[in-house]
């Protein structure tokens, strides 16, 4: 679990930031746009319920790097109450978290490359960013 560098342009409603998600074993990856870091937090416990009851298997390990948009009390006790093991990787130690460093990276590039392509404008990210992911 990572959270992508803010965007130097807003999109259309207002997002700088995207949420990546990758699991481990299958790399399924679950993308979420966010107005500010501070949506973190309450996007994190809603995402994980929601994954719980649909696919009906419990988390059992996260990882992320040491953000404060992680790291931090509500998602501790969140995590000590239903059992999740928390991990986080060393400062400045992108490498730990490599597989979502490297999702993020693809996302990035791909969404850069059909902009500049397709000559879109700037605040399309979002859309780009949302066809790179189901593709």
């Amino acid at each position: 679990m990572d959270l992508c560098r803010p965007m130097r342009v807003e999109s259309i409603n207002g997002k700088k930031y995207i949420l990546v998600i990758v699991v481990d074993y299958s790399r399924f990856t679950w993308v979420k746009f966010l107005r500010s870091k501070d949506e973190t937090s309450d996007f994190i416990i809603k995402f994980l319920k929601m994954i719980q009851v649909r696919l009906n298997v419990p988390v059992r390990r996260i990882r992320t790097d040491n953000g404060t948009e992680f790291v931090n009390q509500t998602l501790r006790d969140y995590y000590e109450e239903v059992g999740i093991s928390y991990e986080t990787s060393v400062a400045r130690s992108p490498q730990q978290n490599g597989v979502v460093e490297r999702r993020n990276h693809t996302l990035i590039e791909a969404t850069c490359t059909m902009l500049i392509y397709a000559q879109a404008p700037l605040f399309l990210w979002v859309e780009d960013v949302a066809t790179t992911w189901f593709t």
